[in-house]
């Protein structure tokens, strides 16, 4: 269906990819779309890889994206866009955070982290890099990267018109919701 948007979430288990996730379905249930969502966790508790699914539109039939559908993968760790790539339909956008998180075969030296990651996904699709982990730290929180990237999500997805301060406040504990304010608007700027 043609007005059905697809958005692809990956990351690394701890990250906030499910928070972001579900943040983002909330914001748009709330706005009256049809929204079907879909996570798998996958070794998430020892650092695996993570994604998350997001469909929405007038009528959403599945929860699940096929290779070459995702308007836009949102990738919290570099190395996960190149994994998930494939997903990401032609002419979609990619929006990477430049951080790492070495795997288990690269932290015991079976293999090495591939370099170049941020170059290949710029030479194969638009690409926004942003710099997530230092724009949480630099806002005081480390852990609102996520909350970072969901800003330029938000921003890149043109969400503009929906109260994600409300809803964000709605989704994460009291005392972290200025921060997490302060994360998203960041990530709306950046």
């Amino acid at each position: 269906m043609a007005d059905v948007k697809n958005i692809l979430l990956v990351g690394v288990g701890g990250q906030g990819t499910i928070l972001v996730g579900k943040i983002l379905s909330n914001g748009l249930m709330d706005a009256g779309y049809d929204v079907k969502m879909s996570e798998v966790h996958g070794m998430a508790q020892r650092g695996g890889s993570v994604s998350n699914q997001v469909r929405y539109g007038r009528k959403v039939f599945s929860p699940i994206i096929g290779k070459g559908q995702a308007d836009i993968l949102v990738s919290f760790e570099a190395m996960e866009a190149l994994r998930w790539l494939e997903y990401l339909k032609p002419g979609g956008k990619a929006v990477v955070n430049d951080h790492r998180i070495p795997s288990a075969p690269i932290l015991i030296g079976k293999s090495d982290y591939p370099e170049g990651v941020l170059d290949i996904m710029q030479s194969k699709v638009d690409t926004a890099v942003i710099n997530a982990a230092q724009i949480a730290e630099q806002l005081g929180n480390a852990k609102t990267m996520n909350i970072v990237l969901f800003g330029a999500l938000v921003r890149d997805m043109n969400l503009t018109g929906i109260d994600w301060e409300a809803v964000i406040r709605k989704n994460v504990k009291v005392g972290l919701a200025d921060i997490n304010i302060a994360a998203f608007q960041a990530g709306m700027n950046s």
